[in-house]
């Protein structure tokens, strides 16, 4: 398929697109408004350094190397997109007015022309593999600097890639440079037809995380007003429909043990929140909303995480994670927030989005892959019944997170050296 085609079939199905953004919008009150900026239609300021970072998770992990840009070059404007409100809840809450953002426009050409036209930007930053064709091309035909960085591509994805090179080849190639996370992931796009001389391998930008004592402090301050100072923790973190009753069942197993042991269960999605509640009202299990401050005492069996920006501080409070998304055919999230907070890690078999990432913590003994809930179970049991096996997982998630941090610094200069071609900066 080419860009033509791409760009016709994407024109004709635009009415199914506003049919999704109503759907959406009926089961979540966060896609109820803002739909012009969607379409291109808001009015925008022409801006040095356009960065595009999706939703939380790439905004997390783009907010220090947006800060860095604005310490370093407090001269530029900058404007940031995401496609998703929890992404967009992140800019506005790390930068307030100090960046224009809006989110991007559908990849329908006639929206964003219109929306680089205005913007103008002379450095574009795209977080990870966001690649639209006609954002790419729309940029590129504006004398626009292309970078993808913190950039991850599973094998899964390659092959897709692959099934399209007459979408995917132009966009690779109009890519001026490409901060790959991993050596692995560097030949895929060099097996895809990317410019070698554009590829960096600097490691991921989430092993850079910060976490700030207060999340630690809040996080022993509530286990202590929980209860659960002494009682098993754990936290099923980005958790779909289809492993909410996956989660219950693991914790019924450990509740036979353990009758004390909590679960926080803190679903991917805010339109999952009622859903998930349901579902453990189902499990006969006593359950607590964290989003309507219900008590959690020593009754409480399942606490529901929903509430957003807070998932860190979770798993703060607990003493081993689960990692959604992994148990169904999605692809998985990032485990790297646990095993920064020195939490033992354990994901499912469908984990390929963090492959590279989840190897290195598998095979340094911080993450333990379970393929049910049974096998989830076991391994909770396990950890908690051995505080020896336990902190020893718990100290090589420290470990992994430790000795890779540093590709901010490695990504931060090729952003600059970019910017230098632009004449942006000297």
């Amino acid at each position: 398929m080419t860009r033509g085609v791409y760009s016709v079939l994407l024109l004709l199905l635009s009415p199914l697109i506003v049919a999704y953004l109503a759907f959406r919008a009926f089961k979540s009150p966060d896609y109820r408004g803002r739909w012009g900026e969607r379409f291109g239609l808001m009015r925008l300021k022409q801006t040095d350094v356009l960065i595009h970072s999706v939703s939380m998770g790439e905004t997390l992990a783009a907010v220090p190397l947006i800060k860095r840009l604005m310490k370093q070059h407090p001269q530029l404007s900058i404007t940031v997109t995401t496609t998703s409100p929890t992404g967009s809840a992140e800019v506005i809450k790390a930068f307030g007015d100090s960046v224009q953002h809006c989110y991007l426009p559908f990849d329908i050409n006639l929206c964003v022309s219109r929306f680089i036209k205005q913007v103008n930007p002379q450095l574009c930053v795209i977080m990870e593999t966001e690649l639209w064709p006609n954002l790419l091309h729309y940029a590129k035909k504006n004398n626009t600097r292309l970078v993808l960085a913190n950039a991850r591509l599973s094998q899964k994805s390659a092959d897709k890639y692959h099934k399209q090179m007459g979408l995917s080849l132009p966009m690779l190639t109009a890519l001026d440079a490409i901060a790959v996370q991993t050596e692995a992931e560097s030949a895929r796009f060099a097996a895809l037809g990317a410019n070698t001389a554009s590829l960096h391998v600097c490691g991921s930008l989430k092993f850079d995380i910060q976490i700030d004592d207060s999340k630690y402090q809040q996080a022993h301050t509530l286990r202590a007003d929980w209860q659960r100072s002494q009682a098993p923790v754990w936290v099923a973190g980005s958790v779909h429909p289809g492993e909410f009753d996956m989660m219950l069942q693991a914790h019924k197993k450990v509740l036979e043990q353990y009758p004390d042991a909590l679960l926080i269960m803190a679903p991917r999605h805010p339109e999952q929140f009622n859903v998930a509640a349901v579902t453990t009202a189902q499990q006969g299990l006593n359950l607590a909303r964290r989003s309507m401050n219900e008590a959690v005492d020593g009754h409480t069996q399942v606490l529901l995480g929903d509430t957003m920006g807070e998932l860190l501080m979770l798993y703060g409070a607990a003493d081993i994670a689960f990692i959604g998304g992994t148990l169904i055919e999605s692809g998985g999230h990032n485990p790297l927030e646990p095993a920064a907070m020195g939490l033992p890690v354990s994901v499912g078999p469908h984990h390929w989005n963090f492959a590279e990432i989840t190897h290195l913590l598998e095979q340094a003994g911080g993450l333990t892959v379970v393929n049910n809930a049974d096998e989830l179970a076991d391994m909770l049991l396990q950890l908690f019944a051995s505080a020896e096996l336990h902190d020893k997982a718990a100290k090589a998630s420290l470990a992994v997170v430790s000795q890779n941090r540093g590709a901010l610094q490695k990504q931060f200069e090729i952003v600059e050296q970019q910017l230098r071609l632009t004449d942006l900066i000297t």
